[in-house]
């Protein structure tokens, strides 16, 4: 038994806890246990726990490790047999329907026998689902906008979730014993918004029978493209890999050209052919035929006439003209990063103290952070009243006073309110060191009225980070009706930066956007929304959304230091007076 299929079962089994209704401990503890196993460097579970490992590994406990060895026995488990009987096949699936909770399920299945996915979209269709108690009309609207994603995300995942998928099968890749390097490529070395695929290239000494051995590994479920150098692999508990097994010297073309979209490769061939190269597979021809040797990613674009091209930026949208300019310049890196200014502390919604936010950002190497509790109109998220806020700037003035090397800011996430108004009064606003100013109700509004909304909100000088700029929430909840082409262009006129928020649902402003943004000499602020000390490490994903977008650190406003940024934001509010 492999650990893949292990964890899947485990997997399986709390899902199925879940939804029969066991206590959520028991279910999270298959969980934790299934997250353990996943990362077991071994083929054989078998030989693990023969060697007395097995019962060691954290997670692992006494009805664990009765399942594992059950499966490692038979392939099967009686008990996740049992549990499964409990429970109709077809709620497994609605879990992954957005929004939808366990408790939310169990009432859908007994009120209205809603079994499956097709069951449930009925009941929204047929008005059956809107009489039911604590659903109502505009519940089950949102439940088919919910199927909708979840079948338009087909086995898409979020960035976070995709890369940690994709490391795993790269640490497998690595282990085999004939291959010599590989690294990701793909979406995720392009650092897409959603991941559906792990692209891994390879060196092998025997390209083929390497790419076989693989389709033939414990864990594969099906493949596509089998006797080829590059089969595609889908495992048993979903996950898929597209392999391509080459020799050294195809490397690095191989490595571009499971790097770029489509559009991407095509358009720098193109550029190659122009310069009288053509691409033969991963091999470059000169005008006579001759293979041209390939050292690095870098070579190729000088073959093209191009500056060398991130891999944040292989879209095939705008990228090729720059770099034929020669206009691509140092993009953004994690460490130009100093400080974090939207972060939630246990003042609202958060999980961590702000001293444990401020320790957890000194241990990054940040030299400041920026408390961003929520306002009061944020009440179901613990929003502070005017009160609150004092005695949390008393709170941070104590921190500050203590650890005077380190800078806590105070700031706020301060709802806009539906007339575009901030949520506290001038003088209030006054007492922060920035304003985050952030929609976080009425999303229905139509195009007009929202795009009104936040242009009144950005002709407030207090308002000094518009966040989350569109609302959007990724394989879940579209953006809201708004013009961010006027929404862009009116920052620029009134100098208040917009955020890219770097948590992983969300990852908003659209990339896409970006360079219009820069266009209009718009700052931008990274913004971890981080609610716990972890979510701290968001930052990456937000870096990785702002270099495919081409940003620099000078661009960035938590690149510079905090008395620039406290300058700023002065800056903003002298308007005020």
């Amino acid at each position: 038994m492999d650990p893949r299929t292990a964890a899947h079962h485990l997997n399986e089994l709390a899902a199925y806890l879940q939804l029969r209704g066991e206590d959520r401990f028991r279910s999270r503890a298959y969980e934790r246990a299934a997250r353990a196993v996943a990362t077991l460097d071994t083929d054989d579970l078998g030989a693990l726990d023969r060697e007395g490992k097995l019962a060691d590994v954290p997670g692992v406990g006494p009805a664990v490790l009765s399942v594992l060895r059950e499966l490692i026995a038979t392939g099967e488990s009686r008990y996740l047999e049992r549990v499964r009987a409990d429970v109709p096949p077809g709620l497994l699936e609605l879990l992954r329907v957005p929004g939808l909770a366990t408790q939310k399920i169990h009432l859908l299945h007994e009120e209205l026998g809603v079994d499956s996915v097709a069951s449930l979209e009925a009941a929204a269709m047929d008005g059956r689902l809107a009489k039911l108690r604590g659903f109502g009309p505009k519940t089950a609207q949102r439940i088919l906008k919910g199927i909708g994603f979840m079948r338009a995300g087909g086995n898409r995942s979020l960035h976070h979730r995709g890369v940690a998928q994709a490391r795993a099968l790269l640490a497998a890749v690595r282990a085999h014993p004939e291959i010599g390097r590989a690294e990701l490529a793909g979406s995720v070395r392009r650092h897409g918004e959603t991941i559906g695929d792990a692209d891994v290239v390879a060196v092998c000494r025997d390209p083929g029978a390497v790419a076989a051995s693989f389709a033939n590994a414990p864990g594969v479920q099906s493949v596509t493209d089998a006797d080829t150098a590059s089969p595609r692999l889908t495992y048993v508990d979903g996950a898929r890999l597209d392999l391509h097994c080459v020799s050294d010297g195809d490397y690095a073309v191989a490595l571009w050209r499971a790097t770029g979209s489509e559009s991407h490769v095509r358009e720098v061939s193109e550029r190659l052919s122009e310069r009288g190269y053509s691409l033969y597979g991963n091999t470059v021809r000169d005008a006579r035929g001759v293979p041209v040797a390939i050292s690095d990613e870098e070579q190729l674009y000088q073959l093209a006439g191009l500056a060398f091209i991130p891999p944040e930026m292989r879209e095939g949208y705008g990228e090729i003209p720059r770099a034929e300019a020669g206009a691509i310049p140092r993009l953004l890196q994690l460490d130009d990063i100093r400080g974090a200014i939207h972060c939630h502390s246990t003042w609202s919604d958060g999980k961590a103290t702000i001293a444990e936010m401020a320790r957890a950002s000194r241990e990054r190497g940040w030299s400041y952070l920026g408390i961003t509790d929520h306002s009061q109109a944020a009440f179901y998220a613990g929003g502070l009243k005017p009160e609150r806020v004092l005695a949390q700037h008393e709170e941070i003035d104590a921190l500050n006073a203590a650890s005077p090397d380190f800078r806590i800011l105070k700031g706020v996430e301060c709802d806009i309110l539906a007339d575009g108004a901030l949520d506290y009064d001038e003088a209030l606003l006054d007492r922060f060191d920035f304003v985050v100013a952030s929609v976080h109700s009425r999303f229905s509004m139509d195009l007009t009225t929202m795009t009104d909304r936040v242009l009144r909100a950005l002709d407030d000088p207090h308002l000094t980070v518009l966040g989350h700029p569109t609302g959007r929430l990724l394989l879940s909840r579209d953006a809201y009706a708004i013009d961010m082409h006027a929404v862009i262009e009116k920052a620029g006129e009134v100098g208040a930066a917009v955020e890219i928020n770097a948590d992983p649902h969300r990852l908003d402003l659209d990339w896409r956007l970006i360079p219009e943004a820069r266009a209009h000499g718009v700052i931008l602020e990274i913004g971890p929304d981080a609610h716990s000390t972890t979510g701290l490490d968001n930052m990456t994903f937000g870096v990785g959304l702002a270099r495919k977008g081409g940003v620099e650190a000078e661009h960035v406003l938590n690149a510079w230091p905090v008395d620039r940024v406290l300058a700023f934001a002065r800056a903003r509010r002298a308007r005020a007076h």
